[in-house]
């Protein structure tokens, strides 16, 4: 009889663990590991971040499919209530991509609702104005790519919706963002990325251990 006790409580404390830790996951703080070089060389390949689902409000649950542990199970997702405060220009956001919610993409905000963003020749002007992004931006092609051709090097002028964002990454010649899929509805944002927990890829990484996610803001 002790044993089966000893054992139901295992159980129970094991279930208990889960439950917390989905609990936690899906409303306080989340890890997610960056899988590609589109926010170069703010956050590389590798590095793993917490980001904090508090920044602009409360995640607020409806049924829906989630993935654990790789596997795409029935649970519930959640949608953004923003109650203090919204992204604002240069915050790294997590979010659903908006073509397919089970994919989850991090870039830097660069337009919020009623902004007028506009691409000329690789620099970026939010209402008429050239932004401050050297500090966090690459370039890795100099060539300049015409409007006619692709909308990389030259976009807009293009007005931000309401309860939206226009994100970019700041590896800007190698990423896939508002510039060719739209904006984020700010329902769909998951939190605000807040430090790199973990790196790992060479010897090199140590350092970034610790470190703020985006030391610009």
């Amino acid at each position: 009889m002790k044993k089966k006790h000893a054992l139901k409580e295992t159980i129970e404390a094991i279930v208990i663990a889960l439950i917390l830790a989905l609990v936690i996951r899906t409303f306080v703080i989340q890890a997610f590991k960056i899988p590609s070089s589109s926010m170069e060389s703010t956050l590389l390949v590798g590095d793993h971040i917490l980001v904090s689902k508090l920044s602009y409000g409360l995640q607020i649950p409806k049924p829906g499919m989630v993935t654990l542990w790789g596997v795409r199970v029935p649970f519930f997702t959640t949608t953004l209530k923003t109650v203090w405060g919204k992204p604002v220009f240069g915050d790294i956001i997590v979010f659903r991509y908006p073509r397919d919610r089970a994919k989850d993409y991090i870039k830097r905000v660069i337009g919020v609702e009623g902004d007028v963003v506009e691409i000329k020749n690789k620099v970026v002007y939010v209402n008429g104005k050239g932004v401050d992004d050297v500090p966090f931006t690459q370039y890795v092609d100099p060539v300049i790519i015409p409007r006619s051709m692709e909308m990389r090097d030259n976009f807009g002028p293009f007005t931000v919706p309401e309860e939206t964002v226009f994100v970019m990454g700041d590896n800007r010649d190698r990423s896939y963002d508002s510039r060719y899929w739209g904006t984020v509805p700010l329902k769909e944002i998951k939190g605000r990325a807040k430090v790199i927990y973990w790196s790992w890829d060479s010897e090199e990484r140590w350092p970034r251990f610790g470190r703020i996610a985006d030391p610009v803001r």
